[in-house]
């Protein structure tokens, strides 16, 4: 694969050059065929021992320019300037088939200067709770960085017990973060901010250089991305754990994953981080942190805009994400998507969505399994039969009342699209998953392949990436899971 070395070039005064340091009996148990294909790498470039000489080799392509990025970040709402590429490397840029740029950057790679004094190293559970949560929040069309492929070794890594070391290559539009423009602003270095941003436009926000305020228009660009990001967590019931700046993508990603978890249970405060004390990254608080996250970027853009310009932007940032959140929400619910005039028609459905919203509250009903069964279920309101859907609700009466409104809204809404239930239900399928990612069924899966057995993880894939189909033969992945196995929260380690 040939590779391109913008950011090592162009940036070589604000980042470090380190070579990737091998892990021990290092091979490659997982590769994205579907993403080496999108990227236009060969799957022979993927295997073992090619991937190692490429990697480790003094000739191999894929370590000659191989960087560790300097930024800062926010961290649980406290300044740091002491972050970096603690265990991830740069390796480069790769061109795919249609022509767009995509990083490939090495997470295990090592220590680097950004370490501060830790090992440099990833382990094998964290590697494949990364490499799950990438392909399953892409296949919900959540944008998110992907991993490429994942090498597994005999090397042990101290993390709260002896595990085993392992190695990913991921790959997104770009690894910048807010906290590379941070770090640059804080420190007071205006040249090397500067040419951070010039980067940006030539690499990643070109259109702006059209404009006669290409600053503005690229923190229009980030808030807009980072708004619609984080409404589509909101509805589908994503929780990323660690919202600190330096985790925050300028494209609008979910990247740098940790101890997240899709919900289980639809508790609006849950917490997924067990070491987030204070709750600031629960569920419920994932839109204000969003943007206050934007708020400190904001900072590093104050040399290039007045005060109120940026707050004219950050003032968008709330109506795109509940905009955004109420169109994913009607889609889910089944309902009209478009532009109604009728202002009793927007109330009665504004009142719905937020009725089914607190039954799912009240009773911490399934997040996902609720609306999944709604989907299946639908046709049975259309013939006034409310029981198939009711009985799955502790306050049967409560639900049976809410499908009488749907019932009456939803003929409504067909008479001005000339639709049917049938339609509706087929569009409900294709956005309500049936297969989610749980934290336990993630812990079988690592628990599997810490034996060396990944097939296990292979077939979950393979419902993570086609969660709307039916899989029969691995139907047992779509059961919520037990009482004991609910709202499983983990460390940052993780």
């Amino acid at each position: 694969m040939q590779l391109f070395h913008n950011y090592a070039t162009e940036l070589s005064a604000i980042s470090s050059q380190v070579k990737p340091f091998p892990v021990t009996q290092a091979r490659v148990v997982m590769r994205n065929e579907a993403l080496s294909a999108e990227l236009g790498i060969g799957s022979d470039e993927l295997e073992t021992d090619a991937l190692l000489m490429a990697l480790f080799s003094e000739s191999g392509t894929l370590q000659e320019n191989s960087i560790a990025q300097k930024y800062g970040g926010h961290q649980f709402g406290q300044w740091n300037p002491n972050l970096g590429d603690g265990r991830g490397l740069l390796l480069g840029e790769i061109k795919a088939p249609s022509g767009s740029f995509w990083d490939l950057h090495l997470k295990g790679a090592g220590p680097t200067p950004y370490s501060r004094h830790a090992d440099g190293r990833a382990v094998l559970r964290s590697t494949i709770r990364e490499y799950l949560a990438g392909e399953a929040l892409h296949a919900l069309g959540i944008p998110s960085s992907r991993s490429l492929c994942l090498l597994t070794s005999k090397e042990p890594v101290q993390r709260e017990q002896i595990e085993r070391g392992a190695m990913m290559i991921r790959t997104c539009k770009s690894h910048i973060r807010f906290g590379h423009f941070e770090y640059f602003h804080h420190s007071n270095q205006p040249q090397q901010l500067e040419a951070l941003f010039n980067y940006s436009f030539k690499h990643h926000f070109p259109q702006c250089l059209d404009s006669s305020t290409p600053h503005k228009e690229m923190f229009q660009s980030v808030v807009t991305s980072t708004a619609l990001m984080i409404a589509k967590w909101q509805a589908y019931g994503f929780n990323h754990g660690v919202m600190n700046t330096d985790n925050m993508s300028i494209h609008g990603i979910t990247f740098d994953y940790g101890p997240y978890a899709f919900l289980d249970d639809f508790i609006p405060e849950y917490i997924c981080n067990r070491s987030d004390h204070s709750g600031r990254y629960a569920f419920d608080q994932q839109p204000s942190i969003g943007l206050w996250n934007l708020n400190a970027l904001a900072h590093a853009f104050t040399p290039f805009m007045e005060i109120e310009e940026l707050k004219s932007v950050l003032m968008t940032y709330e109506v795109t994400l509940i905009t955004e959140y109420q169109r994913l929400m009607k889609q889910r619910l089944g309902l009209r998507e478009h532009q109604i005039s009728d202002p009793q028609l927007v109330s009665e459905i504004d009142l719905l969505i937020g009725e089914w919203m607190n039954i799912l509250k009240d009773e911490k009903a399934d997040f996902h399994q609720s609306f999944r069964i709604l989907s299946e279920q639908l046709l049975s309101i259309e013939s006034l039969d409310f029981k198939s859907i009711a009985d799955n609700f502790i306050n049967a009466d409560r639900v049976r009342q809410w499908c009488v409104n749907y019932h009456e809204l939803q003929q409504n809404l067909l008479s001005l699209s000339n639709s049917t239930w049938v339609e509706v239900q087929q569009k409900m399928l294709r956005v309500n998953p049936k297969y989610v990612l749980r934290n336990h069924l993630a812990q079988e899966v690592i628990a599997a392949a810490e034996q060396d057995d990944f097939s296990l993880c292979e077939a979950y894939l393979k419902v993570l990436t086609s969660p709307f189909d039916e899989h029969p033969d691995l139907a047992r992945f779509s059961k919520p899971p037990a009482s004991q196995d609910k709202g499983i929260a983990l460390s940052c380690s993780s």
